[in-house]
């Protein structure tokens, strides 16, 4: 059977890679597995909200499809809760409930991109997201890291937007870096986007972990955002809910119209069980959030406080909610030989810098949103023993 020679090309999941290096190892109660390779809670969602859903698993309508975008009583509550998040936020018509935020972003790039297209990506870049543009034919036209540089610089991506340019993609609070774009530069991206007619699209998976009541910008309250504004959410991490698969596409109601298209033929709707879950998260939860949501600031200072130390050969460069983008020690090796050194040597997995994009050799992942508060100076001492 013939394989797609583009499919070929498209880098393999690299969380996928990694856990198969361990996949047949065995860890001692001594030097457990350290896991820092995947983002996710390492805590279950509230008892309250399984007793919601077990009450809700009697029921026959549970089991039947909704409405492709989702049911309008749960778009009603997930627009009350970015209108409470963000001071201001879509209609009820202006979102549609998907398959975690990854399938909010094929919808994106599907209704706005045509295969031969080019997107501007920033560089660390979340890794589905090159592997699902590469996969559709779409060029990511990728904006270098500098170290020197906390946020891409504006007149770089000015520079970058060329007649096939269809749309600014950015990933904030970032993933890998953690990086989290002041609401300024989010604002001065809008602005650019708007002027060059090209769509800006924000990833905010992580949009929970910002400091608690702090607005992540306010796009939304411009009259006209949907013109060029395009939200990719989730709430998986919100309400540790991530095996549910619940992500949103936040978009004008033209958009929306036809990503309908797109995803009656893909996945019809987001089950009914992950809405009702996602709206009882915004009805019930907020405090609970706002509490992880310190929590896990907690173990980012504490994570840094340890790691960022004399006598680590490991550099921290950056980090923020769930991430420590790190460099590592060995100018010899590929970050994909130096994870999977740290794998043999200190049953630690992470992630190779270069699945985020070319010329990252020299860097790591870090997800410690997974590694609870009494795992952190352990997990830190696994880079700590080289000296």
């Amino acid at each position: 059977m013939r394989i797609s020679p583009r499919l070929q090309q498209v880098t393999f999941p690299p969380i996928t890679e990694v856990k198969s290096w361990i996949a047949d190892r065995q860890f001692s109660a001594e030097k457990p597995l350290v896991d820092l390779c995947q983002a996710i809670p390492d805590y279950a969602p509230p008892e309250a909200l399984v007793d919601h859903l077990r009450h809700l698993m009697a029921q026959p309508q549970l089991s039947v499809y909704s409405a492709d975008e989702g049911l309008l009583e749960i778009r009603q509550t997930v627009s009350e809760w970015y209108t409470r998040r963000y001071q201001s936020g879509p209609s009820a018509d202006q979102i549609c409930m998907t398959i975690g935020a990854s399938q909010a972003f094929w919808l994106a790039i599907l209704s706005v991109c045509e295969s031969g297209d080019e997107v501007i990506v920033p560089l660390p870049a979340y890794f589905d997201h090159p592997m699902g543009l590469e996969a559709l034919g779409v060029v990511p036209k990728f904006i270098p890291f500098d170290a020197e540089q906390p946020v891409p610089d504006l007149d770089v991506i000015a520079a970058a937007i060329g007649p096939r340019t269809r749309a600014i993609l950015m990933v904030t609070p970032s993933n890998p870096t953690g990086t989290v774009l002041p609401a300024e530069r989010i604002e001065a991206l809008y602005d650019l986007a708007k002027q060059s007619n090209i769509a800006l699209i924000l990833d905010e998976t992580y949009n929970a972990f910002l400091p608690p009541k702090q607005a992540p910008h306010h796009l939304f309250s411009k009259e006209d955002w949907g013109e060029t504004f395009i939200h990719i959410g989730s709430f998986g991490k919100t309400f540790a809910l991530t095996g549910y698969r619940a992500g949103a596409l936040v978009a004008s109601r033209e958009l929306i119209h036809h990503a309908l298209k797109v995803q009656d033929s893909m996945v019809v709707c987001q089950p009914r069980i992950t809405q009702h879950a996602i709206g009882y998260g915004c009805r019930e939860l907020s405090d609970w959030v706002d509490k992880n949501s310190v929590m896990m600031q907690q173990r980012h200072d504490l994570f840094c406080q340890l790691f960022d130390v004399e006598n680590n050969r490991f550099t921290l460069c950056r980090s923020g909610a769930f991430f420590a983008w790190v460099k590592h020690p060995w100018p010899t090796l590929t970050g994909r030989q130096a994870a999977r050194k740290l794998a043999d040597e200190s049953n630690l997995i992470c992630l190779p810098g270069e699945v985020f994009g070319p010329g990252l050799e020299g860097y790591l992942r870090l997800a410690f949103g997974n590694v609870s508060q009494h795992e952190i100076p352990q997990a830190v001492e696994r880079f700590l023993v080289y000296r």
